[in-house]
């Protein structure tokens, strides 16, 4: 629970270093799109500012050149001038119109334009006046003339000091707005990069927890790893132990089962003989005996014999056989098998398969017999199966030095009482089946110092495992 805890806290403290840093750069993010919006914004009033303070120039320049090309008209006379005076009165106008909108926002400045429009208007009434006077009156310049042009310079002079204060009002507007501008310009650089320092520090803060904790982590797995492969190890070494235990299990119920027997044999075979004995002392002393007196001798004759054979055939199945060992090829002692069970094979229409090993040693065995465990084993293998559908599977390999046999078929299969009991003599779960057969077969597999086992799964089939020494190299 507690490596839990810790676990969580670690898990925790990774994701506040990368989430901080992530919003730290979200807000970084969102102040520098801030940050450009008022740039854009404040550049805007800033060239707004440029653009009138320039059209303020223009008006004033406009209205001096109207004046000169007066000037210039009534000194000469020539109207050449004439034409220069008008596109200045409309340049005039149409700045006018333009500053208008630019100071809508601001009523000192309006104020002070129309101030600087009603100079302009009398200064272009002064110069008017003067054409006239010289063009349809044709009027020589004298004094009035002159204090005309007197009174224009004073209100060109006006006209010049009204634009100056709306200039001068504009700059101050331009130099707020500028320093406002840089102003929040700096304070933005100043968050953005205290903003993405941070964010690199969490970053690195989350990453070298992430790098500290995935090596114990890391570490952590490869113990797992370890002890998952020990753990494995120790089941597979507890199996071979299970094994052979169940083989050592095996042997001594096979040894019990010969004691018990042999104690059987000798306590029974006593009785059988006296009795044979007194049956045919019996049918000596008695004459002519009847049909049915002679048809119950010869039933107690037959049955005696039948107790004797079943007593004889279990010894068979238990004792220690006199074995005559050859090197053979256990291939070739497999194929003899499938011979002899061949009527059987045709009649079911079972399908063989063979996958033999071709580079196996000998094996030392009596061939008369380990031929019989192998018909045994296929016989029942063939009595389990489903006429027409099925299959028998021989493979034989080598496995850490032994000769392995295996025997597939997919039969009815056995449950595990049935499995455990199978090698027991007079089990069987055929109908008319003596229950000797596997019997004799773990006999003569064990004379041979071999080993048999059985795999099976209900419905699906059993697998026969056995295992030889190889023959010693000559």
């Amino acid at each position: 629970m507690i490596n839990i805890l810790k676990q969580l806290r670690l898990d925790y403290r990774i994701k506040v270093g990368y989430g901080a840093a992530f919003l730290l750069l979200l807000i970084s993010y969102l102040l520098t799109w801030y940050a450009n919006q008022e740039l854009i914004s404040q550049s805007k009033l800033v060239m707004h500012s440029n653009t009138t303070i320039t059209h303020m120039e223009d008006l004033a320049s406009y209205v001096k050149d109207g004046e000169t090309n007066v000037r210039g008209y009534l000194i000469t006379k020539d109207e050449d001038y004439l034409p220069a005076y008008y596109k200045s009165r409309n340049d005039v106008n149409n700045t006018f119109y333009l500053l208008e909108n630019d100071t809508k926002d601001y009523t000192s400045q309006q104020i002070l334009l129309y101030t600087a429009k009603n100079l302009i208007d009398r200064k272009y009434d002064g110069l008017e006046s003067n054409i006239r006077r010289i063009k349809y009156d044709n009027v020589k310049l004298d004094d009035s003339t002159w204090r005309t042009n007197v009174q224009g310079k004073i209100l060109m002079d006006s006209i010049r000091k009204v634009i100056g204060h709306m200039k001068t009002r504009e700059q101050e507007l331009f130099s707020a707005r500028n320093n406002e501008l840089h102003a929040g310009y700096v304070s933005m650089n100043i968050i953005i990069v205290t903003s993405l320092i941070l964010a690199f520090l969490f970053a690195i803060f989350g990453f070298i927890t992430y790098i500290r904790e995935n090596k114990a982590r890391k570490t952590a797995d490869k113990k797992v790893t370890e002890y998952q492969d020990e753990l494995r190890s120790r089941i597979e070494e507890l199996g071979i132990a299970n094994k052979e235990l169940m083989q050592m299990r095996h042997a001594e119920k096979f040894a019990a089962t010969g004691r018990i027997a042999r104690t059987i044999a000798h306590e029974v075979r006593n009785p059988l003989t006296n009795i044979d004995l007194a049956v045919s002392q019996l049918k000596t002393d008695i004459n002519n005996l009847d049909e049915n007196s002679t048809m119950l001798f010869d039933m107690i004759n037959r049955n005696s014999k039948r107790i004797n054979q079943l007593i004889t055939e279990l010894l068979n199945t238990t004792r220690f056989l006199d074995l005559n060992f050859e090197n053979a090829s256990v291939n070739d002692l497999l194929d003899s098998a499938l011979d002899l069970a061949k009527d059987r094979i045709e009649l079911n229409h079972v399908h063989i398969q063979k996958n033999y090993s071709d580079d196996l040693k000998y094996i030392a065995v009596d061939q008369s017999r380990i031929k019989i465990a192998f018909l045994n084993i296929i016989v029942n293998a063939i009595e389990a199966m489903e006429p027409d559908k099925g299959i028998l599977q021989l493979i034989t390999r080598s496995e850490n030095n032994k000769c392995i046999v295996e025997i597939h078929d997919n039969g009815i299969g056995m449950d595990t009482i049935a499995i455990s009991k199978l090698f027991e003599p007079y089990f069987t779960t055929k109908t008319k089946g003596n229950g000797l057969g596997l019997a004799n077969t773990q006999n003569i597999i064990l004379n041979h110092k071999g080993t048999i086992t059985v795999e099976s799964i209900p419905g699906k089939g059993s697998i026969f495992i056995i295992k030889f020494d190889f023959a010693p190299d000559i």
